[in-house]
């Protein structure tokens, strides 16, 4: 059996996932992210082929970003709480390019 990574989702990301993501093929890329992050081994491999997480440049917190679908911009952020990964935001395509902006517009969710 897989060993499984806390997922905590305090700010309901994957409701707005299901409600905003534009169609059904977003919504499981979505939660095919999702399990590449629960787990456990990609995280010791450091390897995410689904996602492609990678660390927010520009931030004094650690703050990561994953991909949902490259082509059409969405992402969604995360960040490492006491070992445990944490949702913080889902991010359109529209946004993802003015990633320090919509993080600095929500300042509270992150850590």
């Amino acid at each position: 059996m897989a060993d499984i990574k806390v997922l905590a989702d305090h700010f309901a990301v994957i409701l707005d996932a299901h409600q905003r993501l534009p169609d059904d093929r977003h919504r499981l890329q979505f939660l095919a992210g999702l399990a590449e992050l629960e787990n456990n081994t990609s995280h010791k491999l450091r390897s995410f082929p689904v996602t492609r997480l990678h660390k927010v440049v520009g931030t004094k917190k650690a703050i990561y970003r994953a991909d949902v679908d490259k082509t059409s911009g969405w992402r969604f952020h995360v960040q490492y709480v006491n070992g445990d990964l944490h949702l913080k935001d889902l991010i359109s395509g529209a946004l993802h390019d003015k990633v320090l902006n919509v993080i600095n517009s929500k300042r509270d969710r992150y850590t």
